[in-house]
């Protein structure tokens, strides 16, 4: 609470409860992600943490994906008070904590100016060993005693926005990564990948079932277990004739 105290003085306000931090992750425009993360009286609130699959943007732009993120967690936080409804996105924040400083604080402003919210932005600016520097607020840089409290917390806020957004990322890179692996075996279509992508929990775990349990899974028969044993079996086969 103290140190939400201290970010109250430095922004000049008051009765800050529930605050939001954004962050974008993509690397070469690969699956570009979106994390949103909740801290309610200086603490992190993770059923409310949010994670957003970038649809319309292509390749590394991350203003737009910002863009598209927020538009998507208000748009659709407005519709569930409308329809009173109690949703993980009904609940706005009293402050928007924004990964960068101008730029990202200026697409926050224009998407809550679009859809007619008043909340107050500011930005999260780091210096040039990526190191947490600053407040960006209304049009000037706050700097920080880097001793204090508050600067613990927005240090925390941020790296925990950053760690969400990089996660979901590599999640996502080892499932498109498992995708195109499954798409080289005979047989597995898209309702059969599906079904084995849920199954198991890695690739590794695939690899390792016998046949029995590869045709256990929905929509598997052991025709098409026997193709996705012998795959994984002769990768390994030419593998271990490499090594030697």
């Amino acid at each position: 609470i103290g140190a939400v105290k201290e970010i109250e003085k430095l922004l000049g306000m008051k009765d800050i409860v529930r605050m939001e931090a954004y962050d974008i992750s993509n690397i070469n425009g690969f699956e570009n992600v979106g994390s949103m993360v909740v801290y309610e009286k200086g603490k992190p609130k993770r059923s409310d943490y949010r994670k957003f699959k970038i649809k319309g943007v292509q390749g590394p732009d991350d203003y737009a994906c910002m863009e598209e993120v927020l538009k998507r967690r208000f748009t659709h936080g407005l519709a569930e008070q409308e329809n009173e409804e109690l949703g993980g996105f009904a609940r706005f924040p009293d402050l928007i904590m924004m990964d960068g400083g101008k730029g990202q604080v200026n697409v926050a402003l224009r998407v809550l100016e679009e859809l007619r919210l008043n909340i107050p932005v500011c930005g999260m600016v780091k210096d040039d060993k990526h190191r947490t520097r600053g407040l960006y607020f209304e049009n000037r840089e706050i700097p920080i005693d880097r001793g204090s409290e508050g600067f613990r917390l927005i240090t925390r806020i941020q790296d925990e926005a950053h760690r969400v957004a990089i996660e979901y990322h590599r999640s996502l890179r080892t499932k498109e990564q498992v995708h195109s692996i499954l798409d080289d075996i005979e047989g597995i279509g898209p309702a059969r990948r599906k079904a084995l992508m849920k199954a198991f929990q890695s690739l590794d775990e695939m690899k390792a079932a016998d046949v029995e349990t590869l045709a256990e899974v929905p929509s598997m028969n052991r025709s098409a277990a026997e193709k996705v044993y012998e795959f994984f079996h002769k990768i390994n086969d030419i593998k271990g004739e490499e090594d030697r």
